[in-house]
């Protein structure tokens, strides 16, 4: 039998910032615990279990999840669920939470993509899944170029006037789609809360093609994921490839990746790093945060000690 949870009473002193998100009412976490990874079915319960409430212990109260988030798919939705029964009921209305959307989850022409049919099916699963009524913030977890913008949007909006979501979001959409959004959002009273984009030192696309720029004076917020490149701005490859690694195993990392040039440019930050009394990972966080315009950074972690290394980039000074 698991021992009950009990919130440890000091989570709002642990020196977590809260960033107000683009012009909302909403205070996130300037560090977000993301579930696309070490979350899923086939990962241990317990460990999940450990590291949600590490966070949670540390002021981290925005969980982002997706419904294809595992594996297998829905499995991250799955185990949020258990938690949310058995541990985070009486916390609800202190946690933000988010799902999404958009890319494949079952067979047929209605699994997939941006279709009103499917963005209003996939959040139906979800919140049963999630032993949830609502979500916090619900995402377009992609653009989908045949699909109708208006169509996509509308089901959105609809789904926030039918109570199943409080707030709206878009994920790595293109620059003149994410105006679209924005406008189309705001004229019906459900203005778009939150871009998620991926932003690390090694890819600053959302920079580079306007989309923060245009988030910021469109008071729209902005939230990275993949703050540490899967790994690479992080100690794990600064001395070779480990055996029991992401690139190693060939999953969503390859070797061809890690080049001398790269090789050296980590060494480089890792110096940089540890002359200002960081480790790698905190100064990557760090630069993250310090980029006009973000709100917040989706962090992973497969252990809690992973976790509260990376906490301490809020407070490092």
């Amino acid at each position: 039998m698991e021992d009950i949870y009990k919130a440890d009473t000091c989570r709002y002193d642990s020196g977590m910032q809260y960033r107000r998100c683009g012009r909302s009412g909403v205070m996130l976490p300037a560090l977000s615990l993301g579930f696309w990874h070490n979350f899923g079915g086939v990962d241990p319960f317990q460990r999940s279990r450990e590291i949600t409430h590490c966070a949670f212990d540390h002021g981290v109260t925005h969980f982002d999840l997706a419904n294809n988030y595992g594996p297998p798919y829905g499995s991250a939705e799955e185990t949020f669920g258990r938690l949310m029964k058995n541990d985070f009921k009486p916390y609800r209305d202190e946690l933000f939470i988010s799902t999404k959307a958009g890319y494949d989850m079952w067979p047929g022409p209605y699994g997939n993509w941006g279709s009103r049919k499917y963005l209003m099916a996939s959040l139906d699963q979800s919140l049963k899944r999630m032993n949830l009524d609502y979500v916090d913030l619900f995402y377009s977890h992609r653009y989908d170029p045949e699909t109708p913008l208006e169509e996509t949007l509308q089901a959105m909006v609809d789904i926030v006037k039918r109570g199943k979501a409080l707030y709206l979001g878009i994920s790595r959409w293109p620059l003149e789609a994410t105006r679209f959004a924005i406008d189309y959002l705001a004229a019906r009273d459900t203005p778009l809360l939150i871009y998620q984009g991926r932003l690390n030192m090694l890819d600053r696309e959302p920079l580079d093609q306007g989309i923060i720029e245009l988030c910021d004076k469109s008071g729209v917020g902005f939230i990275s994921f993949s703050p540490l490149a899967q790994g690479l701005l992080t100690d794990r490859y600064l001395h070779g490839i480990p055996s029991d690694s992401r690139m190693a195993k060939g999953r969503s990392l390859k070797e061809a990746v890690l080049t001398p040039q790269l090789a050296a440019q980590l060494h480089q930050w890792n110096e940089e790093a540890a002359a200002a009394g960081m480790t790698l990972s905190q100064k990557a966080l760090r630069w993250i945060l310090d980029t006009q315009g973000v709100t917040s950074v989706l962090i992973g972690a497969s252990s809690t000690r992973q976790l509260l290394t990376n906490l301490e980039a809020v407070t490092t000074p």
